[in-house]
């Protein structure tokens, strides 16, 4: 319990300088994504920065060239905007991502758009507009080699963070 008392307090100061808090409702959100997305081969992780992330992969998310959100995407994004209702201090950062099929006329906005569907999907089920912030990276971050059909799948998709802020005050 003194770790992570420790933790916590080491966590809260680098909350103040950029980094983030990871919190218990934190912890309880990614169990909650966890067990939304077991076998649906989104990737819920915490990241270094104490982030919680969601990688979530084409076959759940985008079809090619589109960026309407599938119908199986949307439970996973229902159960994790009742999280992110539940916290006044959550920052989101969603970043789209698409092969390397298309110019970078095409993938750059793409992949914005594909981040902004998501975002206005989690603002349409109540969570607070000013939480969120979108890019897009097009084709310029691959986690799988392009010249394969699964390895294009795997680099259409949304990665979505959320940090949570020390409060203020």
């Amino acid at each position: 319990r003194g770790a992570i008392a420790a933790g916590a307090a080491i966590g809260a100061a680098v909350g103040a300088g950029g980094g983030y808090l990871w919190s218990q409702r934190m912890e309880n959100q990614k169990k909650q994504m966890e067990q939304a997305t077991q076998g649906t081969g989104v990737a819920v992780t915490q990241t270094p920065n104490n982030e919680l992330k969601l990688q979530i992969p084409s076959d759940v998310s985008f079809d090619t060239g589109r960026a309407d959100i599938k119908p199986n995407f949307q439970p996973i994004l229902d159960q994790f905007a009742s999280g992110l209702r539940n916290n006044p201090n959550a920052e989101v950062r969603i970043i789209g991502h698409t092969d390397n099929t298309g110019t970078d006329a095409i993938n750059n906005p793409l992949s914005i758009q594909r981040a902004a569907a998501t975002r206005d999907y989690l603002i349409a089920r109540g969570v607070r507009s000013n939480a969120f912030n979108i890019d897009g990276m097009g084709s310029r971050q691959p986690v799988a080699d392009n010249n394969s059909a699964a390895g294009r799948a795997q680099n259409r998709r949304v990665e979505i963070f959320v940090g949570e802020r020390q409060p203020q005050g």
